[in-house]
């Protein structure tokens, strides 16, 4: 398939910094690495439709990489970039940050600035209104354990104490859940009888040691209305 031209208009190349936006690209054009790859410290991809970032590695001094608005997933490869200290990777469509977090260990060391906001993988409210600042401190936790060169996560500096913190914690802040195709599909009985929700010896019911009355209960999840009071009537 022939590569579309690029736009000259959208096209700035200036003291090592290269910048083509808002050009609805699938990936990056070939020109540009034929034309600038070694010379280029900072590139800006943004507003695109990146799905690939096939053609990185010949940008092999780059130091400053913003991606935002693009549609990179999961499936995203980071060749080896031994000078890149600042990745931009906003409103994209990253929900895996285990998987991403390693390649980015692996492959970018020098990284000290990483932003990841509005993907599902960063999960604070403005990827999803579920989450909240216990879900994204936690997200922090992992990520700088993980980056241990990080000096800014997202919009925000990592602080001393937020670093020490994520040495003892961010360990255990990572979210497995087991792969849907672990669950055996439920089948229900054809021979033999059914299972029954009650006791076959009825005479035992009411027997029991439980008790009711008067109850408090405090709801304190992340859609809280307060505390909540159930009374005998209510049952």
């Amino acid at each position: 398939m022939e590569e579309v031209p690029i736009n000259k208009f959208a096209l700035s190349f200036e003291n090592n910094r290269l910048t083509y936006c808002g050009q609805d690209c699938t990936k990056i054009p070939s020109v540009l690495w034929k034309m600038y790859g070694p010379k280029v410290h900072y590139m800006d991809l943004s507003y695109n439709s990146m799905e690939t970032l096939k053609g990185l590695e010949n940008f092999t001094r780059l130091q400053e990489l913003i991606l935002d608005n693009n549609k990179l997933d999961d499936n995203i490869r980071f060749p080896f970039l031994p000078h890149l200290r600042t990745l931009s990777l906003n409103n994209n469509k990253l929900t895996d940050l285990e998987g991403l977090i390693e390649k980015v260990s692996e492959q970018l060391p020098a990284l000290t600035y990483l932003s990841l906001l509005s993907n599902k993988a960063c999960p604070n409210q403005l990827s999803d209104c579920d989450k909240d600042d216990s879900d994204y401190q936690r997200y922090r936790y992992f990520v700088i354990y993980k980056l241990r060169n990080l000096r800014f996560l997202d919009s925000r500096r990592v602080s001393a104490s937020e670093h020490a913190e994520a040495l003892t914690r961010g360990e255990f802040t990572r979210v497995r859940r087991p792969p849907m195709t672990d669950v055996p599909p439920y089948t229900p009985p054809t021979n033999g009888p059914l299972a029954r929700p009650l006791p076959v010896d009825f005479s035992s019911l009411g027997k029991h040691k439980g008790a009711f009355g008067k109850c408090r209960y405090k709801y304190t999840g992340k859609h809280s209305e307060g505390n909540r009071f159930i009374v005998n009537s209510d049952l």
